[in-house]
């Protein structure tokens, strides 16, 4: 066994603690190492559809894996070993794979921040689709539009610009975009980013003088969704770059889709210019949902879920939680979580005790990152400083993606912004918190009891 071998051996074994067995089987276990210089590690990767989606998902939470266990900044590459059918379906978490049906090289350029090909896959969730959408009154207008823009890109709203408040399903509707384009239009390639995406990589390409290859990724894709187009205000060297780039697109006739929490005239430091194509399109709002969404949201998360939930508790969440979606979904989380973990079955009696703190907020705590930094900290016993810094023990990673999922749940926060909260970590570490600690909570008392009491302790102030 070489050293390579050997310091990739104590950094896989850091890496599988922080994730589940089907994330590890599906997607890590056949990761081997290559070479190990003084700033970069080469692994070796099975195929281009294990890459596409480590690079996408996981490659953060890799990078600052390799960071913590060596105790030196490398840089993580990854290399294809074996190439097979961009088709084949890849399961992790019972969910498959987003796959892109335009070849694509097999390796990529190590000196490139990003890739610069135009056929790279999206980084789409498959769970966002149309059929998952729950249409009510408050975003049937949307939905529609939406579905407009996928069924005949750039022929009926171009561009098409969503708003609204935080956890209304803006995103899942530009998800829904991308993956109905991906399996209806063979060929068409479509680019998905937030906006402090958009920004890193604008960031990145001028650092690394590949500006040419930003430029190209971004104006020869077919359909381009832009996730909180707000973050662009008052940077004026981002907002002239996508200036070009959306003439570029609009130009060519391909399909531009945005959402922002608000409408483009309220967009404060906005170029008029930016402004003017921004309202060329269709403008359509996603409004708060009404009671009866709310329930029918509730019941369509619970079916995902595979857990039959009684109408009683469906109807005192949809009464209590009443504007964001997101909360909504975490409040069923946490009283189907808490039946589980105890055995208890399922009643308004317990859904009230569970949610003893929603029911009993009749003035609303202002919930700010510091408010949930320190709340994370008294809890756990670390400092804010080490709950943010690059240090890898278990017991503190723990405390870090816990504070991550709250984060998620009680802000209108995007992975990005949580991200930049911890460290300037990447938004796919976020991703990766959250998904873990929401499947944690239905498995263990003790990673319940965590989220549980840190939500209570934010939201009373104690």
């Amino acid at each position: 066994m070489n050293d390579t071998e050997d310091l990739w051996i104590s950094c896989s074994e850091a890496l599988r603690e922080q994730v589940s067995d089907a994330i590890w089987q599906a997607y890590l276990s056949g990761i081997t190492p290559l070479s190990i210089k003084e700033h970069e590690i080469l692994l070796g990767v099975p195929n281009k559809l294990i890459r596409d989606r480590i690079e996408s998902r996981f490659l953060a939470l890799i990078q600052d894996t390799v960071t913590g266990t060596l105790g030196r900044d490398l840089t993580v590459h990854l290399e294809v070993l074996a190439a097979i059918d961009d088709q084949e379906e890849i399961f992790g978490e019972g969910l498959p794979a987003t796959t892109d049906p335009v070849d694509r090289p097999a390796y990529r350029n190590p000196a490139s921040p990003f890739r610069p090909e135009p056929g790279a896959s999206p980084v789409l969730d498959p769970r966002y689709t149309f059929e998952t959408f729950v249409i009510a009154s408050s975003n049937r207008f949307a939905h529609a539009a939406a579905q407009s823009v996928a069924e005949s890109p750039a022929r009926s709203y171009n561009p098409l610009f969503i708003y609204g408040d935080a956890g209304l399903g803006k995103t899942h509707l530009l998800h829904a975009i991308g993956n109905y384009v991906l399996e209806n239009f063979s060929g068409r390639n479509v680019r998905y980013v937030t906006t402090e995406t958009y920004m890193n990589e604008f960031v990145d390409a001028i650092r690394h003088s590949s500006t040419t290859a930003f430029k190209r990724r971004y104006r020869e894709c077919d359909v381009l969704l832009i996730d909180d187009v707000q973050f662009m205000e008052r940077k004026e060297s981002l907002q002239e770059e996508f200036f070009h780039t959306f003439n570029s697109l609009y130009g060519a006739s391909k399909q531009i889709v945005l959402t922002s929490d608000r409408p483009p005239k309220s967009i404060a430091t906005l170029e008029d210019r930016l402004r003017s194509r921004f309202l060329s399109g269709l403008i359509t709002e996603v409004q708060p949902p009404e009671l009866e969404t709310r329930l029918a949201i509730l019941q369509t998360k619970a079916e995902h879920e595979r857990v039959a939930v009684p109408d009683e508790v469906l109807e005192f969440i949809a009464t209590h939680v009443k504007e964001n979606i997101r909360e909504l979904e975490g409040a069923l989380i946490r009283v189907t979580a808490f039946a589980s973990l105890n055995h208890q079955p399922m009643s308004r009696l317990l859904a009230e005790e569970v949610l003893s703190d929603i029911v009993s907020a009749d003035q609303p705590r202002r919930i700010t990152p510091k408010v949930i930094l320190d709340a994370t900290s008294e809890t756990f016993g670390f400092t804010v400083d080490e709950l943010c810094g690059p240090n890898r023990r278990r017991p503190l990673v723990t405390a870090r993606q816990v504070s991550m999922y709250v984060f998620r749940e009680l802000t209108d926060f995007s992975y990005p912004a949580i991200g930049r909260e911890f460290g300037g970590r990447d938004h796919s570490t976020v991703m990766h918190a959250v998904e873990k600690i929401g499947g944690l909570m239905k498995e263990r008392h003790q990673i319940y009891n965590q989220v549980t009491d840190l939500i209570v302790r934010i939201k009373s102030g104690t």
